[in-house]
């Protein structure tokens, strides 16, 4: 009975590991994201670099920080870069017309991969007209039939698309046909090992201010997904980075005025001090789950929302409670420091990252991890990321 007792108490961090959601941060280039990783690498499952891009023509270019490469090594850290087209609509269509320039990329990416000892490649194509919504499909099934073949993994940074069409307004219209109609969760989700799924942002540059990812709009897509994807491959969206609007210049660039509601991105390195320096008020939606406040300069009211640490145990509690393969967070050195008390430490031992991820479950060829180790990212969010593509419309 001792003996049996003394068996149990041995098994059960094995099954705490089993049941921890799987914790995936994006990393760009910048010294600050690098940094990031390397202080936190311990609460890291997979790390999702920038460092690849491909053009009209598949060719693949970028290349591993070794540095990065070598931290996440000794972490037993699952390096799964990103591969971009760096947003441009135009570039991608004539990509996925191309048989020859998609083999060619496929092949890039798996000789990569064997060559850094990545775990597999993640797709980020954002900005896609949604008549590419078959040609999206067959080029993700033909990369991840080529990628499985060599034991590597291919998972996939989705637009959310609920309700699952265009909507009445100009705005959504817009929304459907250029970034969410282009998805097709449920093909998509038959052959990806991983399905991440962006539940950022609600509210941009493009929209009035508002919550990055207020919790409805987060759960109505969460919700839609979990229709047709299994949630042993779903990786729900989770920001780390804020949002400042204000009053732009009303003279545009050609000399003519129009109105100038603008907003930037505000990591929170950025956006307490400023709401210190203002005395504002930091605030909490109880309904939305994020944090927020306001404060004037030049007599016009400036607003800020903030995902913080607050905001992320919230969404991380919906990952547990809808036992979700895990979640994804873009990006870090955006985050509140207070958001790493949220997470358990020391996940995982050097080595124990591929057998953590297979527990999650795959296609039956390698689950997200599980392949040869490496990789990274790094970068801040300011406008855009290391590699000139836009994380978010």
């Amino acid at each position: 009975m001792k003996r049996l007792f003394l068996l149990l108490l041995l098994l059960l961090p094995c099954v705490a590991y089993a049941r921890a959601p799987s914790a995936l941060f994006y990393m760009l280039g910048s010294q600050k994201s690098i940094d990031s990783f390397v202080q936190h690498a311990g609460k890291i499952d997979v790390l999702v670099p920038t460092w690849y891009n491909v053009d009209a023509d598949g060719l693949v270019s970028g290349q591993p920080n070794p540095y990065v490469m070598q931290v996440a090594k000794a972490n037993g850290v699952a390096v799964m870069p990103i591969i971009s087209s760096g947003g441009d609509r135009a570039t991608f269509h004539q990509l996925l017309g191309n048989e020859k320039a998609k083999q060619a990329m496929i092949a890039a990416l798996v000789e990569q991969a064997a060559l850094h000892g990545f775990s597999g490649f993640q797709f980020d194509f954002e900005n896609i007209d949604w008549t590419d919504r078959d040609a999206l499909t067959l080029l993700t099934k033909q990369t991840a039939d080529a990628l499985h073949r060599h034991g590597l993994q291919l998972s996939m940074a989705v637009v959310p698309n609920a309700p699952g069409y265009a909507g009445g307004g100009p705005f959504s219209k817009w929304m459907w046909q250029y970034w969410r109609g282009a998805y097709d969760l449920k093909a998509l989700a038959q052959v990806l090992d991983l399905v991440c799924l962006m539940t950022y942002d609600q509210h941009t540059r493009w929209t009035t201010p508002g919550p990055v990812a207020g919790m409805p709009w987060t759960m109505e897509h969460l919700k839609y997904a979990l229709q047709v994807v299994p949630k042993e491959k779903l990786s729900l969206g989770i920001a780390l980075y804020g949002y400042h609007w204000y009053a732009g210049s009303p003279v545009r660039p050609d000399g003519k005025e129009s109105s100038n509601i603008s907003a930037d991105y505000i990591d929170a390195d950025e956006s307490l001090p400023l709401a210190k320096q203002y005395g504002a008020t930091l605030q909490w939606d109880p309904v939305e789950h994020e944090s927020w406040f306001y404060f004037y300069r030049d007599q016009m009211r400036e607003w800020v929302f903030l995902p913080d640490a607050h905001a992320f145990r919230d969404r991380y509690a919906v990952v547990k409670q809808y036992d979700l393969q895990g979640f994804c967070s873009w990006v870090l050195g955006a985050e509140d420091p207070a958001t790493w008390n949220e997470l358990p430490d020391a996940r995982h031992a050097p080595g124990q990252a591929s057998a953590m991820l297979r527990a999650h479950g795959s296609n039956g060829a390698n689950s997200i991890g599980s392949g040869p180790h490496g990789k990274d990212a790094g970068a801040t969010k300011t406008a855009s990321r290391a590699d000139g593509t836009e994380k978010t419309r």
